[in-house]
C-alpha cells in the first residue's frame, strides 16, 4: 500500500516517466512537467529519492535500479492505457500528471 500511496501522488508518475531514459537537471525536469511549482518538485524528489528510486549525480537526477525495474514493471499499465486511449478516442480526456 505504501508503493501505490507514493504512485498516486500528483506528479511522481509523471518524474519517473521523465527519467526513465536519461538522467535531467531539476530545471529541465520541471520544464517538461509542464512548470510544476519548485516546491512539489522539491518535495517528489525528496519523496522518490527516500523510497530509493532515484538518486542525484553529476549528470541530475537519474532512476536507481530499483526505480528502473518499477518504471519497466509499469509498462504493460502503459501498453493497456494507449489502447485504452485508442478504443475510447478524445473523449476520455486524458490529463497529464
Amino acid at each position: 500500500m505504501a508503493a501505490l500511496d507514493l504512485l498516486g501522488r500528483r506528479w511522481t508518475m509523471r518524474i519517473l516517466w521523465e527519467l526513465r531514459q536519461a538522467p535531467t537537471g531539476f530545471r529541465e525536469l520541471q520544464r517538461r512537467c509542464e512548470r510544476m511549482s519548485s516546491s512539489v518538485l522539491s518535495t517528489r524528489i525528496e519523496e522518490l529519492s527516500a523510497a530509493r528510486l532515484l538518486t542525484l549525480d553529476d549528470d541530475g537526477y537519474r532512476l536507481t535500479r530499483l526505480g528502473q525495474d518499477l518504471v519497466e514493471a509499469l509498462s504493460p499499465l502503459d501498453a493497456w492505457s494507449r489502447r485504452w486511449a485508442e478504443e475510447t478516442g478524445p473523449a476520455t480526456g486524458g490529463g497529464s500528471g
